[in-house]
């Protein structure tokens, strides 16, 4: 059986963060023993952001959008989603 590593305590999520990005978690973790879970109520974090767009450009979002029955900010977040995920 491989000695696991002690995951050390973080001040900050930063310092976590800056710590997993440099170590390989099989080194402190079995993830054999893994359970997989479901957490139906987690929400994904959103944040409000401006963007610039030229008027016509926000009209044929707008024209697409109510084709689908959609709203035009969720349509933007599905494109903008398929071309990241390509």
């Amino acid at each position: 059986m491989k000695h696991l590593k002690e995951i050390p305590v973080f001040a900050t999520d930063a310092e976590e963060k800056a710590f997993w990005l440099t170590h390989d978690s099989t080194e402190y973790l079995d993830w054999s023993k893994s359970v997989k879970v479901r957490l139906p109520n987690l929400k994904p974090s959103n944040t409000a952001i401006s963007v610039r767009l030229p008027i016509d450009m926000l009209d044929r979002l707008k024209i697409a959008a109510h084709k689908r029955d959609v709203p035009y900010q969720s349509l933007l977040k599905i494109w903008i989603d398929k071309k990241l995920s390509a």
